[in-house]
């Protein structure tokens, strides 16, 4: 059996998204219409009240499950082991609470819009990507966890529908960048704006951490709607990018196409803002959304989020790939 839905849509104050409440707490029972609402909603569910998640941290990874064949196991991700939760590897710690830990993104400048507003537009919100998008294949959906969040008002999660921006784009942009191509590159590995707008030299890379071509138009592999898919300053590629075969760098043609499309992709009424509530679950599909992260005071205040990831259905365009983030010798093995 599986345990029933009551779906609400879309999400208040968004034209996308869905509000799942879950008739009974999760435990052997999984609530598998869980994907078919995902597409449904334009990629994201919100699912409310889910406290027992604390408790029993494996339910995060058994839920995911729902999603998609693979949940990553982040031991194996080259990414800082002190990262993954101690006893579930699959789950991901957004947080201030581990030594070393990433801080906070930056307050913008100014914190409110004219009219006191949380900025969503880009460019005055900054750090917009989807989840891995410098690996192919890309990942498909993330679940984000609210253990323990910090106060509303900040600690947002913004997202933003790439269906609703593609579909709203003018009909000779979408003839521009149908078949156009975006370059990612791995946030730290010095191709980042800022970098390049230094006058960095980025360090040599292996082939496992080049950066990679994306589609800047994907066609989502169940619903066969198509979104944009690109990300701004810190997770392309600004030394051989933006864009494949667009003028590159932080001044050129690209830079400024990039610049358009992402102040058109977040506007207000393709975005979703998300206050947290302990107990909380985000699901959303990175195949056809965006999200940023919000500032908030780190000296004063204590945040825990689990995020899990989970691959299988990236689409056509990348059957039958080897993945592009792992060296060569492993695998081999």
């Amino acid at each position: 059996m599986t345990a029933p839905l009551e779906i609400s849509r879309p999400l208040p104050g968004a034209n996308f998204g869905a509000t799942v409440r879950l008739a009974n707490k999760l435990g052997r029972e999984m609530p598998e219409g869980l994907p078919q609402a995902l597409a449904d909603a334009g990629g994201l569910l919100l699912i409310p009240g889910l406290g027992e998640i604390s408790d029993d941290p494996r339910l995060l990874v058994t839920m995911s499950y729902l999603f998609g064949p693979e949940v990553e196991d982040y031991r194996t991700l080259l990414t800082r082991v002190t990262m993954a939760h101690e006893t579930v590897p699959e789950i991901f710690m957004v947080t201030n609470m581990v030594p070393g830990a990433r801080p906070p993104p930056r307050r913008p400048d100014p914190p409110l819009t004219v009219d006191g507003k949380l900025p969503v537009q880009y460019p005055h919100r900054q750090g917009w990507h989807t989840d891995q998008s410098y690996r192919r294949p890309p990942p498909d959906i993330s679940l984000f966890y609210a253990a323990t969040p910090v106060a509303r008002g900040s600690g947002q999660t913004i997202f933003a529908s790439g269906y609703l921006a593609y579909d709203a784009l003018p009909a000779n942009l979408k003839a521009k960048i149908d078949t156009l191509e975006g370059l990612h590159a791995q946030p730290g590995s010095g191709r980042s704006r800022g970098d390049a707008e230094a006058g960095k030299t980025p360090p040599a890379a292996l082939a496992h951490q080049r950066s990679q071509k994306q589609p800047v138009v994907r066609t989502h592999p169940v619903t066969g709607r198509k979104a944009l898919y690109l990300c701004e300053s810190g997770q392309m590629d600004w030394f051989d990018g933006p864009f494949v075969g667009v003028e590159s760098g932080p001044y050129g043609e690209g830079a400024r196409l990039l610049d358009q499309l992402m102040t058109h992709f977040t506007r207000p009424e393709f975005t979703y803002v998300h206050e947290w509530t302990q107990g909380d679950v985000l699901v959303w599909d990175n195949r056809c959304l965006i999200h940023a992260a919000t500032w908030y005071d780190a000296d004063k205040q204590q945040r825990m989020m689990w995020r899990t990831t989970v691959r299988g259905n990236p689409g056509a365009l990348y059957a039958g790939e080897k993945r592009s983030w792992i060296p060569a010798e492993a695998a081999a093995e």
